[in-house]
């Protein structure tokens, strides 16, 4: 009888512990990132994306722009349309370029027919992106 009032004992202490460690060890887990942070950094994204969306479509509306487009065949609704295509890395780096191109044409290391150049090949590119997905 002894023995089994003593199993008793260390059974009711054994649960009385595990009550106590596992609400602690469950409060314990918080998340690293707070659904607010969450929620700002795809706010952020988001706003970034339509920056480099309307710095790009600015540009290839541009009629140097205009007229390297049509120039070169193609469609300025169907061009625009592939810019909102691009995946946000494909956007970036196609927005690289254009702050590149309009910061060289600004300073004067561009002539106007390297700008019209230049443009094709975005628009190549940007096409390109699109065709492969």
């Amino acid at each position: 009888m002894l023995v089994s009032v003593l199993q008793f004992v260390r059974c009711l202490a054994a649960c009385a512990l595990i009550a106590l460690v596992i609400p602690q060890a469950v409060a314990a887990e918080t998340h690293v990132v707070t659904p607010t942070d969450l929620q700002k950094q795809m706010v952020a994204a988001a706003q970034s994306r339509q920056s480099r969306i309307a710095q790009v479509t600015q540009f290839l509306s541009t009629d140097k722009a205009q007229k390297a487009i049509t120039s070169a065949g193609m469609d300025p609704k169907q061009v625009k349309t592939a810019v909102a295509a691009l995946s946000d890395d494909d956007l970036a780096q196609v927005s690289a370029r254009v702050n590149k191109a309009q910061a060289d044409f600004a300073a004067g290391n561009i002539t106007d027919h390297d700008l019209v150049l230049i443009t094709i090949a975005i628009l190549v590119l940007v096409l390109i992106i699109v065709a492969v997905r």
